[in-house]
């Protein structure tokens, strides 16, 4: 079960932010390049919680869900403005890409644990790349498994502010923000195969 599929009822407490970018003159692809520099000041933040001071956890956590909040509403912003197309979702999957990994990656870089990084990240992007290639190749895009990405940023939100008050956790040799990792690397590829397999079986 994931938290995209509850996107539908939340619609109504986006329109008026929708409004007011409309208002501004602001396109669904330009939400998306903020979204974009939102999540690599969170990757950033999150680096800094590792390596300076652990305040810096709660900072990237607050930037994360920011980044999920504007993920959304560039969507509902297009349909709006009657304006959907094949480059804007092109463009918003692609940043929603690169968010993951510099995310992830400041969040591995913090700790200075880039092997679990290299595993958290290729999960996540693995899972995001079974739901799109699965509508490639004829089906529908695939959003279920066990964790979608508003699952993973609500999680990392999570855990982010949760990592300031406890920076002292250690368990098995791994802070918080390691088994976060763990977690995401996990997680992540079991959600990968889930779709794999789903699109495999409808193929069939």
């Amino acid at each position: 079960m994931t938290l995209d599929k509850f996107r539908p009822y939340i619609s109504k407490f986006l329109d008026p932010f929708v409004r007011g970018f409309d208002r501004v003159g602001m396109s669904p692809d330009g939400v998306s390049v903020i979204a974009g520099f939102v999540a690599i000041t969170a990757g950033f933040a999150f680096y800094l919680g590792g390596v300076a001071h652990p305040v810096w956890y709660a900072v990237g956590a607050a930037l994360v869900f920011l980044n999920g909040w504007f993920d959304i509403i560039d969507g509902a912003l297009a349909r709006a403005q009657g304006v959907s197309s094949p480059s804007g979702d092109l463009l918003d999957h692609v940043l929603d890409r690169y968010a993951d990994i510099v995310i992830i990656g400041g969040l591995a870089a913090g700790v200075g644990d880039y092997w679990l990084g290299f595993l958290a990240v290729t999960g996540v992007v693995m899972t995001s790349y079974l739901g799109t290639q699965a509508q490639a190749v004829g089906l529908d895009r695939v959003y279920g498994g066990l964790v979608g990405r508003a699952d993973r940023l609500a999680i990392i939100g999570i855990v982010g502010f949760l990592a300031y008050p406890l920076e002292s956790f250690d368990a098995g040799g791994l802070s918080l923000v390691g088994w976060l990792l763990v977690f995401l690397a996990v997680v992540g590829h079991l959600t990968a195969l889930q779709r794999f397999f789903y699109s495999w079986s409808a193929l069939e």
